[in-house]
């Protein structure tokens, strides 16, 4: 059980910390909500590029300084960029919690972003795009994403575009880091073997200094209706030997009051043991699939519910049936009990391997402070899912998945439309 202590400083910096004696070592997290999702109109993969070269020196410390300090501690430290979030991460021992939290400070603070360093951070993103643009599985998931949230922000994909990250430059990155990093919206995570005030002076000493900073407190997106019918769309990728499929519909928030039945209901259908319902059919009993499941992404929109297969391409066709035939089975028929009962109580099994780790503890307070679940989230959460009932899931799947308002990628050597 987390007992998380959470305070606000006076610039605004939300500070949540839990302490762990169980190791010598502290992991920390600082994100803002500064995301793909803040990227400038025809500049997408802005968010990305900037996660990529904030390591690479400050306002005071030159790319190699800021390697040897990290080092000089056996410190380890990451930038990440999101669609919502950007966030430095890093992990240490308890006595260098101190200066490496004040490192983090001014790497999310005051990047400094050299030339060099973003023509080749610019280049490993690029090359990165290109090798998705290769892979059918990420073609089919980007293509799901683009008609599935047509004129939706969802749309634009994080990473950008081969085209729209060459055309980037280091002014943009900057100007991005001072429109996005601003005041309240950061939020910081402390885990480890400090006690809970000696961890919160910690953060107050090195986060905050200086005027409020951190992102915009406010994030507004906009809903995504769903589609009114189906569409199959199909993306040639010849001399590949193996098709994907992206089977989707627009989601949930995370703050849809149903989000814990759609939950449960995705375990059943495409998660528990090999895969659900979905796995057991398409990739056990028939043979049919590589890879078989369903993945529900809500987040502070209405993210989207996929089902993924990897298929052969003689084997397209029926695989698509075949997920439309499970999702029709369950409207109409619904879950058995002991289907439900065995997921809710592997989901509940499940929730102590989260927090195994101080980053798997940062990890979950951050995304309970991020969707306003509480402090108190993991304490709730295993009476949430064991109130689930069969009923709740099979309308959580009535809810979302119509086979009749489908998207349907198909990303392979099936180069003719149907």
């Amino acid at each position: 059980m987390l007992t998380p202590v959470r305070q606000v400083l006076d610039n605004g910096v939300v500070v949540i910390v839990q302490e762990n004696h169980a190791t010598p070592a502290v992991s920390m997290v600082a994100a803002a909500r500064a995301g793909g999702y803040a990227d400038a109109p025809g500049k997408d993969g802005t968010a990305s590029l900037l996660a990529l070269v904030m390591d690479r020196g400050t306002a005071t410390y030159s790319a190699d300084d800021l390697a040897e300090a990290l080092d000089g501690r056996g410190a380890a430290l990451s930038v990440s960029a999101g669609r919502h979030q950007l966030a430095v991460a890093a992990t240490c021992l308890a006595d260098d919690c101190a200066p490496v939290l004040a490192i983090m400070d001014e790497v999310l603070a005051q990047p400094r972003c050299p030339e060099p360093d973003v023509a080749t951070r610019r280049g490993e993103l690029i090359t990165s795009i290109r090798q998705d643009e290769d892979d059918p599985a990420a073609v089919a998931v980007a293509g799901l994403m683009s008609h599935l949230y047509r004129g939706h922000p969802y749309q634009r994909r994080t990473s950008g575009t081969v085209a729209s990250v060459e055309a980037l430059t280091r002014a943009d990155l900057l100007a991005f880091h001072l429109q996005a990093i601003r005041p309240a919206g950061l939020t910081v995570v402390v885990v480890g073997s400090l006690t809970s005030g000696a961890m919160i002076d910690a953060v107050a000493a090195a986060f905050g200094r200086g005027g409020p900073r951190g992102g915009s407190g406010a994030l507004f997106v906009p809903d995504a209706p769903p589609s009114a019918d189906r569409h199959r769309i199909q993306i040639a990728m010849p001399g590949k030997s193996q098709a994907d499929v992206a089977y989707g519909f627009v989601g949930l928030r995370r703050s849809d009051p149903g989000f814990t039945a759609a939950s449960v209901m995705n375990n059943v259908l495409g998660q528990y043991a090999m895969g659900g319902r979905l796995g057991d059919s398409i990739r056990e009993r028939q043979g049919m699939a590589y890879y078989a499941f369903s993945a529900l992404d809500a987040g502070l929109g209405p993210g989207p519910f996929m089902v993924r297969a990897g298929v052969s391409s003689a084997n397209v066709e029926r695989t698509i049936a075949s997920i439309d035939a499970e999702l029709a089975a369950v409207r109409a028929d619904g879950f058995s009990e002991p289907e439900v009962a065995e997921s809710r109580q592997y989901m509940i099994g499940s929730l102590p391997r989260q927090l195994e780790t101080n980053a798997g503890m940062a990890q979950f307070l951050l995304n309970a402070e991020t969707y306003g679940l509480g402090l108190d989230y993991d304490q709730r959460l295993p009476q949430l899912i064991g109130a689930i009932t069969r009923e709740a899931a099979v309308e959580a799947a009535r809810r979302l998945l119509d086979p009749a308002r489908a998207t349907i990628v198909v990303a392979g050597p099936e180069a003719e439309p149907v």
